[in-house]
């Protein structure tokens, strides 16, 4: 699609959701393996002259999503349950609040009939800053704190109201016999390239399962929970680099706590990119586990129950595999799931994703012991008060 077809797209987009103004620059945000994101910038003509306000418009990725209405439904509740939240905290205004924007007829996503294409428009958090990669503790203290927030606001949610967005979507146990079932079919021909990973995995499939087998014996409760808890999904203050507000609502659902916990490490303490190709490069930096932990476990340590904090160093490792997994049976069915910047692309992921595991293995220990250590500071430090 050429640039001027797409900024008259855009423009019509930005129309359907009611925004006022002219569309005069736009561009493509490259994060993000699911959807396509686009940042705008609209110029409306007041009193006071031209007034520029910048949006986020979206293509959901409706392969993925396969029931867009309900998702946005989700979105919706949650993100008005939010809001109320923080009114009731004294926290409010524009920079805090995660807003999409409806149409004339209510609803807060568009549906082309024409292109099956669905898009959703949403407000841009100004002055704040958000994070691929960061070597500072504070950063992912700060990050750790959004997401406790986040699952302390919803924590009084109705879970019955929300929609499945994905089905079984961190149900462990069932990803690897799909992923096994697709190494069998084998529909692409391309698993004698990845014999050694399909090994790996195998080898990995008895812990891998066993945050689904607790779950399955009411050994650990099922929470209102994020699902993608990757540090680029949390805006923060470009100054004090205070939490904002979370994005990326897509996946809110029931879920783990230690999912939650599992995943935001396995993204922000890891000293190499999710796609790093140099696995010697790949490991999990404790100081920044510690301190995700610290902003984590700081928030929601009253309402975590022990199985929670004991498992959720098990929560990091269980995901890590989960995620190889994903990214390997994605390569071996075609590439349809994750976005891919070049042939191979997810095969290198599955390998940076099982040479971090592999070293959280080796450190295991050491990620119950700072998370025991943290959760009894916060414990004491609350009895002091």
């Amino acid at each position: 699609m050429s640039d001027r077809i797409l900024k008259q797209q855009l423009a019509e987009i930005c129309k359907h959701f009611r925004i006022p103004g002219t569309l005069i620059w736009y561009k493509q945000k490259k994060s993000g393996n699911i959807n396509t994101t686009y940042e705008v910038m609209m110029q409306e003509e007041t009193a006071q002259g031209p007034k520029e306000t910048g949006y986020i418009v979206q293509k959901i990725n409706n392969y993925v999503f396969k029931n867009p209405e309900a998702m946005m439904n989700n979105i919706d509740l949650v993100t008005e349950h939010i809001l109320k939240k923080k009114k009731e905290h004294g926290v409010i205004g524009r920079r805090y609040r995660l807003h999409f924007h409806h149409t004339e007829d209510g609803k807060n996503y568009l549906y082309s009939e024409e292109s099956g294409e669905v898009w959703r428009l949403m407000n841009c958090i100004e002055d704040c800053v958000g994070f691929d990669e960061s070597s500072d503790p504070r950063v992912l203290y700060m990050t750790g704190k959004a997401f406790g927030e986040f699952q302390m606001n919803l924590s009084d949610f109705d879970a019955s109201q929300l929609v499945e967005t994905i089905p079984d979507f961190h149900n462990t146990k069932l990803r690897l016999e799909t992923f096994f079932r697709d190494v069998a079919k084998d529909e692409y021909g391309r698993r004698d390239r990845v014999r050694e990973e399909i090994a790996t995995i195998r080898n990995l499939s008895e812990i891998a399962c066993r945050l689904s087998d607790m779950l399955a014996n009411g050994e650990i409760p099922l929470r209102v929970t994020h699902n993608d808890t990757k540090s680029n999904n949390v805006l923060l203050d470009k100054t004090t680099l205070e939490p904002l507000v979370v994005i990326d609502l897509d996946t809110v659902m029931p879920g783990l706590a230690v999912h939650d916990f599992g995943d935001a490490v396995r993204f922000a303490a890891n000293t190499a990119a999710e796609d790093e190709a140099d696995l010697s490069k790949v490991s999990l930096d404790l100081d920044l586990y510690r301190a995700f932990a610290e902003g984590f476990i700081g928030v929601t340590v009253d309402s975590l129950t022990q199985t929670e904090i004991d498992t959720m160093a098990l929560g990091a490792v269980t995901i890590t595999i989960e995620l190889a997994v994903r990214f390997l049976d994605d390569y071996i069915t075609g590439d349809k799931y994750f976005k891919v910047n070049y042939p191979g692309h997810n095969l290198i992921r599955a390998r940076s994703q099982l040479a971090l595991v592999q070293d959280m293995l080796r450190k295991y220990d050491d990620m119950k012991r700072i998370v025991q250590e943290v959760a009894q500071e916060h414990r004491m430090s609350v009895v002091e008060e």
